[in-house]
């Protein structure tokens, strides 16, 4: 005798369940149970309410399905937001939190008993979520409108017990400022008696034609669009390509925003450092931030493969990353994963995404990238907090900035006096104060700021850093020590091969030493690796020096448009214009760049080409080059250099 195949549908199911309810029933086994019930009780005439069924309550367990999936979110915020304000009233330990997790799937209903795949899927996703929290699977995200009043934060693919494919979950909750919606009409109250059974069988058609469509194309597997290889900016590298998109912060304190931030630059730095990837620096992918960009637009503008995203959420000392790994060219997901640490694990978590990511492209590693993807910076959390502030304030790049940037650095190297890259980010806070002649806005001496920069550098080359090597570069070449210079310059390319900075300095040093056709090569690799950053003065600097003015002047105009207040710019653009004979062009050009001078030195005095005998150049015929095309554009002599 053949056995009689019980019928199966598609549904939509919530599973709920009591978060610690051991340990409540020890406190106080009685007012527990009593508590959960309640709990329950209430939840189960919120599912009647926006249309659903109860179907199991065991316990400290609830099993609910819906016809929609509208109704089980706002089924599960509803009982969220009223749970929350029942436990609020209690004034003992004894809160039953609810976890609820909502997924789509076949299940057999049998005996008023629900049992599937749809069941376990639902209570696996269930136990993703926080207490007192909602998540859901990427069918359940797909099947919303876009009108409910939801925010659905991507957790990312999660591989779950009983399912050989991972599974892509959302955390759930109801959008700042808005109100559960109210229970539907239900589309059965609509239906005669005489016409249900016809729509029913209809029904039954599509719900065998979805789950055709469930097992074939995975509804679960969020797909991005792909992007176009044909439309991207730049050609695809010919080693596996990569942009970090800067992290979400899910923190409640929005102040945290400094940290998150700091922990996507970190990763970016980790990432660039390998050989075998190309990676897009931290200014081009910092440009997306807090716009809702698709993988397919980062890919196609930054010329990359593959797209990185994810969030963090600090609680207290608790960090949570979420991080998932876009193949762009395809729209499919790589992996996604999340990683739950201290704040003193902060490094290993870091470390943990950066060998998935090696892992998931299998990029090759020398011995010597093998051995640092272990970092040792400091034991301190609060060393590196201070750090990760003062750094976001650096970042900022203006007087007042760099002034709470080195109170928050030195506190940094108090709390840890061998925390190396808070001494290189001393270094080049000083620096920078030295050579923006910003001194006494920051508040020291200019002798005080060079001393500092050599003192703070000295500490850093203990474990160097790119960094460091390229602030050494620069003092090099503004003593004419060419030969270390450039030492130090290849050095910061070595150590960090997809770090546009170091190409870039090797630019300048080239270009002044009469190598400007070499130059021209490193800043179009810097420009490569940072597409929308601003690279335009040196790169127009190096068309000037190997004479191709006509693209010069058009990458220095472009220069001022962008950034009408740096008024080298225009100075060099004058340069240009004399060479190309544009006198009347080259004259408005002088004149901007002679009023901003004044303004910023406070003199009536005009700039003359007798200061250009202080400028850093090696080679005599590039400073004679830059002087002559200055004198046809009308810049006055003035007195020679002593």
């Amino acid at each position: 005798m053949t056995e009689e195949r019980l019928p199966s549908k598609f549904a939509f199911i919530l599973h709920a369940d009591i978060a610690g309810s051991t340990a409540l029933v020890q406190q106080d086994e009685e007012l527990a149970h009593k508590r959960i019930q309640t709990t329950f009780r209430r939840f189960g005439e919120i599912v009647t309410k926006y249309h659903g069924h109860v179907r199991e309550l065991r316990g400290d367990a609830l099993l609910a399905e819906f016809e929609r999936a509208s109704d089980a979110v706002a089924a599960a915020l509803a009982f969220q937001v009223e749970q929350s304000e029942y436990l609020a009233q209690l004034n003992d330990n004894i809160l039953p939190t609810v976890r609820v997790g909502i997924a789509m799937g076949e299940v057999i209903i049998a005996d008023d008993t629900i049992t599937g795949a749809g069941v376990v899927l639902a209570q696996r996703v269930e136990q993703l979520a926080e207490p007192g929290g909602v998540c859901v699977t990427g069918a359940i995200h797909e099947s919303l409108p876009q009108r409910m009043p939801f925010d659905l934060e991507n957790l990312g693919e999660q591989q779950v017990k009983g399912f050989d494919e991972p599974v892509h979950v959302y955390r759930a909750a109801l959008s700042q400022g808005e109100s559960i919606p109210p229970p539907q009409e239900s589309s059965q109250r609509e239906t005669s008696p005489n016409t249900r059974r016809p729509i029913v069988t209809i029904a039954a058609i599509a719900l065998v034609v979805a789950g055709g469509a469930v097992y074939w194309f995975k509804p679960w597997e969020v797909r991005e669009e792909p992007a176009s290889i044909e439309q991207m900016a730049f050609p695809l590298p010919d080693k596996p390509s990569i942009a970090v998109l800067p992290f979400t912060n899910m923190s409640d304190d929005t102040q945290q925003e400094f940290f998150v931030d700091g922990m996507t630059e970190d990763l970016i730095t980790d990432l660039s450092k390998l050989s075998g990837l190309f990676v897009i620096a931290r200014n081009s992918v910092f440009t997306y931030k807090g716009k809702p960009v698709k993988a397919k637009q980062v890919a196609q503008e930054l010329g990359v493969k593959y797209v990185l995203e994810g969030s963090v959420r600090r609680a207290g000392e608790q960090v949570r990353i979420n991080a998932q790994l876009i193949d762009a060219t395809t729209g499919g997901h790589l992996w996604a994963e999340r990683y739950d640490g201290s704040i003193a694990d902060v490094f290993a978590l870091q470390d943990k995404v950066t060998r998935q990511i090696v892992t998931a492209l299998a990029v090759n590693l020398t011995a010597g990238e093998r051995e640092g993807q272990v970092r040792q910076e400091t034991d301190s959390p609060e060393a590196y907090d201070a750090f990760l502030r003062g750094w976001a304030h650096y970042r900022l790049q203006t007087p007042e900035d760099f002034a709470k940037a080195i109170v928050y650095l030195q506190n940094a190297i108090e709390i840890d006096p061998s925390f190396g890259r808070a001494h290189v980010a001393l270094a080049a806070t000083y620096w920078e104060t030295w050579d923006n002649v910003w001194a006494k806005s920051v508040g020291v001496t200019y002798p005080e700021a060079y001393e500092k920069t050599k003192l703070h550098l000295q500490q850093a080359f203990k474990d160097p850093t790119p960094l460091a090597h390229r602030i050494a570069a620069m003092m090099y070449s503004r003593a004419k020590r060419w030969d270390e210079a450039m030492a130090e310059a290849e050095r910061a390319i070595a150590l960090d091969p997809n770090d546009p900075n170091g190409y870039e300095v090797m630019s300048r040093l080239l270009v002044r030493s009469g190598r400007a056709a070499d130059g021209l090569d490193f800043i179009e690799k810097a420009i490569r690796l940072d597409p929308q950053s601003d690279y335009l003065f040196r790169l127009g600097d190096a068309q000037f020096q190997v004479e191709r003015y006509e693209e010069a002047a058009a990458t220095f105009l472009r220069a001022t448009k962008r950034n009408p207040s740096e008024k080298y710019d225009f100075l060099l653009l004058a340069a240009t214009y004399g060479h190309l004979g544009r006198e009347q062009e080259a004259k408005s050009a002088i004149d901007t760049f002679s009023k901003m001078w004044r303004q910023a030195q406070k003199v009536d005095s005009p700039y003359t080409l007798a200061k250009i005998d202080f400028w850093d150049f090696k080679d005599p015929v590039a400073r004679e080059r830059l002087r002559e095309g200055l004198r046809k554009a009308g810049l006055p002599e003035g007195k020679a250099a002593p």
